[in-house]
């Protein structure tokens, strides 16, 4: 073994104790100050006259080290020439280092604060875990929530709501994108940021998970083939969550949690033994879409129900005030807005009635649905007089018959929604569907997912096309003129939500050039994965869904009522209730017909009606108004469609 020197013994040393902090640090130069001051004093100490002993020269030298005011009290040049060296020393090892030290720390200090290291201590706030491409979008939402939220922070007996974030770097930069963001601004101050991952217990107990009245967990994207999924994150953290409320013998909070794969809902409530509701996030948006192709124009409608801004939403009210009521007379007391359903206690969960009864009658337990602009418009109206109580006869569902003609569906692009998109298609049995599927992932991988999802056999034909839809002539051979339906999605394996847009609009914009050489123009659903981009196409011709938002907005609002959940996938799912447009003519309706008396002849079918489609669309570009004042005449042209919520 090679011998070590011994300036390498004492350069290891030294950088030993640097490692350890400022503290230690401080130590070392001190210990250098301590050393020049005993060289100056001997180097001095032979002048004799002007020290009396070794101390008194030490303390010289160690005054001209750590004040340079002392130079010009010396005598002799060579009392001078080392009290110049002590001087110049000073500069570097006492001033220099020590600021050079203190600022170091200091600077360290204030990033680990940025980062959010520190427990919080707080209680009944909200926990989101996770910084995703649905996070800013859900904080808009709770923050704009006034009714919804006034009820929930008077539930847990709080006056102001507080909301923490889990991510996984928190920066100043995503403080400057809360503060820049519309809908937040000012509230930036409402939200703490903390860093760390949901799957890291101490993470966990750093924003308080224990002491929150609702935490929130998102889904996150993940590359395609991670062995590592959003699903087994939010299982993680799930164990861990109620591991430690066990360990500190503490209630569990309340959890909403988002899931990609909707198989996973099981894992999901072994993992959790306290209140949860799971938002299947990829099924929903596929819900969703299969929707609009069997009923085109419904996005207008679930945009404006699933997303922040104007417009109307779906509110639940418990029944403590309204027991004894009917739904019909409740009905009349609520001017500015439409009762829905009721929700009736079965076990652990509810009975949907959507829609019901007029003569239904309220009790304590119950749940009652409504459809109003904003929250305070479900509550009793003393200025506005009760409308006549309408009758609603027992709903009838509509049994479906089976189709024979085959609906041929385009899908432009490729992402993990697609296998549960088709397993939606594939819960519609009376129906045919074919799809084609053009991406340029290789077919074999797709097929594989699809496999793996749904089995070797399933009633949806899928045919892979390999092809880029950005290249033109490569779009132009898949001829989708011929279709009756055309999906272009957002991809979830580029770099941000940004890049898979600009290229989903791209291919719109160059699929529109196509559409625009034939006759019959089928129908075109664009999906969106940045909610700033939804402007952007400014009067297209195509139904546009903005993922994240939707899912945002049925997390937020499920946080907030619970109950909500059932109402969605209710909405959402095949069977049971369903938003669908009718003709005017199905129904006897008077020439001058205001909203009043089309709810009542609606109602006579046993079904509410929601609104109406106008065939051109407004001012506003939009061409769905719900709930519209009831004293408004109708004025309905042939091509204007009613928005009715029936059984099917």
């Amino acid at each position: 073994m090679l011998p070590f020197r011994l300036i390498d013994r004492v350069k290891f040393l030294v950088e030993r104790q640097l490692i350890k902090g400022a503290g230690f640090q401080l130590l070392v130069v001190a210990v250098f100050i301590g050393l020049i001051s005993l060289i100056g004093g001997v180097l001095v100490l032979p002048l004799g006259d002007s020290f009396s002993d070794v101390g008194d020269a030490i303390w010289w030298a160690f005054l001209r080290l750590t004040d340079p005011g002392y130079l010009g009290d010396d005598a002799g040049n060579w009392q001078r020439f080392v009290s110049t060296i002590l001087t110049v020393s000073g500069y570097v090892v006492f001033m220099g280092t020590l600021v050079a030290i203190l600022t170091r720390w200091l600077i360290a200090k204030m990033t680990d604060l940025e980062r959010g290291l520190t427990p919080v201590t707080l209680s009944n706030h909200i926990v989101v875990l996770g910084w995703t491409s649905q996070t800013l979008p859900l904080l808009v939402e709770l923050l704009g929530s006034s009714g919804r939220m006034r009820r929930f922070l008077e539930k847990h007996d709080t006056n102001r709501l507080r909301l923490v974030v889990l991510s996984e770097t928190a920066s100043s930069a995503q403080v400057h994108e809360l503060r820049t963001e519309p809908g937040i601004g000012r509230k930036a101050r409402q939200i703490i940021l903390r860093s760390g991952a949901a799957i890291q217990p101490d993470a966990l107990q750093r924003v308080a998970c224990l002491d929150a009245s609702a935490v929130i967990v998102p889904s996150a994207a993940y590359q395609a083939g991670s062995l590592v999924t959003s699903d087994v994150e939010t299982v993680k953290a799930l164990l861990s969550i109620a591991a430690q409320a066990r360990q500190l013998s503490a209630p569990l909070p309340f959890v909403v949690a988002e899931i990609q794969d909707i198989r996973k809902h099981p894992v999901i409530e072994r993992a959790y033994p306290g209140e949860v509701e799971v938002v299947a996030g990829d099924a929903t948006i596929g819900r969703l879409m299969v929707q609009n192709i069997l009923h085109p124009g419904l996005s207008e409608i679930y945009n404006e129900l699933l997303t922040a801004g104007e417009g109307c939403e779906i509110y639940i009210r418990g029944g403590e005030t309204l027991a004894g009521l009917t739904l019909g007379e409740l009905a009349a007391r609520r001017a500015d807005a439409i009762v829905l359903g009721i929700l009736k206690p079965a076990g652990k969960g509810w009975n949907v009635q959507l829609p019901a009864a007029s003569d239904t009658a309220i009790a304590a337990e119950d749940r009652v649905v409504l459809l109003a602009r904003d929250y305070a418009d479900t509550d009793a109206q003393v200025k506005n007089p009760a409308l006549p109580v309408i009758n609603r006869a027992e709903p009838v569902s509509q049994g479906l018959t089976f189709s024979e003609k085959v609906h041929r569906v385009l899908v432009l692009g490729w992402n993990r929604r697609v296998p549960s998109l088709i397993g939606e298609f594939c819960s519609y049995s009376q129906r045919r569907f074919e799809l084609d599927i053009v991406s340029v992932v290789p077919a074999h991988e797709r097929q594989q997912e699809i496999h793996r999802y749904l089995g070797e056999q399933h009633a949806v034909v899928c045919r892979h096309v390999e092809a880029d839809y950005m290249v033109e002539g490569e779009l132009r051979r898949v001829s989708p003129l011929n279709f009756d339906a055309i999906m272009l999605l957002s991809s979830d394996r580029l770099a941000s939500g940004e890049e898979a847009d600009a290229r989903a609009m791209v291919g719109y914009l160059q699929l529109e050039d196509l559409l625009s050489e034939g006759s019959q123009r089928p129908q075109l659903i664009m999906e969106l994965s940045d909610p700033d981009n939804r402007h952007l196409l400014a009067g297209h011709q195509s139904e546009m869904m903005v993922s994240p938002m939707i899912v945002s907005h049925v997390l937020a609002q499920v946080a907030l009522r619970r109950e909500l959940r059932v109402v969605l996938d209710e909405l959402f799912t095949v069977g049971g209730a369903e938003i669908q447009f009718r003709a005017p003519n199905d129904y006897p309706i008077p020439a001058s017909a205001d909203f009043k008396v089309l709810e009542k002849v609606v109602a006579a079918k046993g079904e509410v009606a929601m609104g109406i489609w106008r065939g051109r669309a407004g001012h506003n570009g939009h061409h769905v108004a719900l709930n519209p004042p009831r004293d408004d005449y109708l004025d309905l042209n042939s091509d204007d469609r009613l928005i009715v919520l029936c059984r099917s």
